[in-house]
C-alpha cells in the first residue's frame, strides 16, 4: 500500500472487526498490520526508541507548545466515556494536523476507540485498536504537549492484558474501572496562553 494521504479519513482507526457505526469499510494501515496482539512494552520493540533516547518524531520541539482546541475537546468526551464522539474530534484534529504530533492524536484516539469496542464486548476490535494505539504514543513518552502519554500507555496495557487474559468468552467480565483518563498538565497550557480550564487533566469537565 502506498503513504497514507494526511487529507483523507483512515479506517485503520476502526480495523477489521472493529468498525464505528456509520463509517467506511475500513483498510489497516502499514503500522496496524504490523502490530502485535501485545504491544511492545517496557525496553522492546516500539517502546526502545524512546528508551534509547530517541524521542518523538521531529525531535524535541514536537512536544512544544499546548494542545489544539480539538485535541483538549476530543480528550475531554474520552474522560467523559463518550468514546464515539472523542473519536469524531480527534480524527479532526489529527487530519488537521500535518506534523508529526498527529500521531499523539492519533494514538490517542485509537485507544478511546478500543474502549469504545470494549464496551461493546467486541473483543478483537478492543484488543487490536489499544494495541495500535499503544504502539502509536510509544515515541511521545513520558509526555508531550501536557499530556502524560506514559501513564496512559501504562494503563491502556493493563487493560489490554486483562482483556487477554479474560478471553473471548469473559469480555463481559471485564472491569470497566480500569478504564483510564487521559491526564494532562494544566501548566503547560496555562504557560502557553491557553488558559487552565481547558485541562486539568480535561476530566474536571466531567459533571457538566
Amino acid at each position: 500500500m502506498g503513504e497514507e494521504r494526511p487529507g483523507s479519513p483512515r479506517g485503520d482507526l476502526c480495523v477489521t472487526g472493529g468498525r464505528l457505526p456509520g463509517r467506511p469499510s475500513p483498510q489497516p494501515s502499514p503500522t496496524a498490520r504490523g502490530s502485535k496482539s501485545r504491544p511492545a512494552f517496557e525496553g522492546e520493540g516500539s517502546f526502545a526508541r524512546v528508551s534509547r533516547g530517541e524521542g518523538p518524531p521531529g525531535g524535541a520541539a514536537t512536544c512544544n507548545g499546548p494542545l489544539p482546541d480539538k485535541v483538549v475537546e476530543g480528550i475531554r468526551l474520552f474522560n467523559r466515556r463518550e468514546f464515539f464522539e472523542q473519536h469524531e474530534a480527534l480524527e479532526e484534529a489529527w487530519l488537521a494536523e500535518p506534523g508529526p504530533v498527529r500521531d499523539l492524536y492519533r494514538g490517542i484516539l485509537q485507544i478511546g476507540v478500543g474502549f469504545y469496542h470494549l464496551e461493546r464486548q467486541n473483543f478483537r476490535g478492543a484488543r487490536n485498536l489499544l494495541t495500535y494505539g499503544m504502539d502509536r504514543l510509544a515515541p511521545f513518552e513520558p509526555a508531550c504537549r501536557g499530556v502524560d502519554v506514559r501513564s496512559l500507555r501504562a494503563a491502556a496495557l493493563r487493560c489490554h492484558d486483562e482483556l487477554e487474559r479474560l478471553g473471548r468468552e469473559r469480555i463481559a467480565d471485564f472491569d470497566m474501572d480500569l478504564i483510564p483518563q487521559v491526564r494532562v498538565d494544566e501548566s503547560v497550557q496555562v504557560a502557553s496562553g491557553q488558559g487552565g480550564s481547558q485541562t486539568s487533566a480535561a476530566s474536571t469537565d466531567s459533571n457538566g
